[in-house]
């Protein structure tokens, strides 16, 4: 089982309404759209990383390649 941590959000009083006649689990919908920001963001500081310091030739492969056949 993953570890869990419990939280408190605020829903708008109507779309809990909404949720609640359509059966939506908040619990699980509010888990489900955090891990989507956190991979988005996540994924977000990657690409800038890789922009501020975009990848090169690398001579240290050269010496890699030279452990087997081509």
């Amino acid at each position: 089982m993953v570890a869990s941590t419990r939280t408190t959000f605020t829903l708008d009083t109507e779309t809990a309404e909404i949720a609640r006649r359509l059966g939506v689990n908040v619990s699980a919908a509010a888990r489900d759209g955090v891990r989507a920001a956190v991979l988005a963001a996540m994924a977000k500081k990657d690409r800038a990383a890789y922009q501020r310091h975009p990848e090169g030739d690398d001579a240290g492969w050269d010496a890699a390649e030279a452990w087997g056949p081509p």
